[in-house]
């Protein structure tokens, strides 16, 4: 257990910054999650729908420092390849 009060410090604000990393991770997950189910159920509307909130999530997971620049580009790569391939 750390000793000085600095020490406590840190050890409060690694806690906080955790939990907060974790919400976001668990955010872009189910984000991304929910936008393959889309494709791969073929609800061409509902992935209308979810593409542009996706990819806003990613954005956002990379200012936060959640994921790197070329991971979230990696993603929505990905992700806007198999969207084209269901649309046409």
């Amino acid at each position: 257990m750390a000793n000085t009060y600095s020490a406590l410090k840190r050890v409060r604000q690694a806690e906080r910054r955790t939990e907060v990393n974790q919400k976001n991770k668990s955010r872009l997950r189910r984000a991304i999650r929910a936008l393959r189910r889309a494709i791969s159920a073929k609800e061409t509307q509902a992935v209308a729908q979810l593409l542009p909130k996706t990819f806003s999530v990613i954005d956002r997971s990379v200012k936060a420092g959640v994921i790197k620049k070329n991971t979230a580009a990696r993603y929505k790569s990905r992700l806007h390849t198999r969207v084209k391939a269901l649309s046409a």
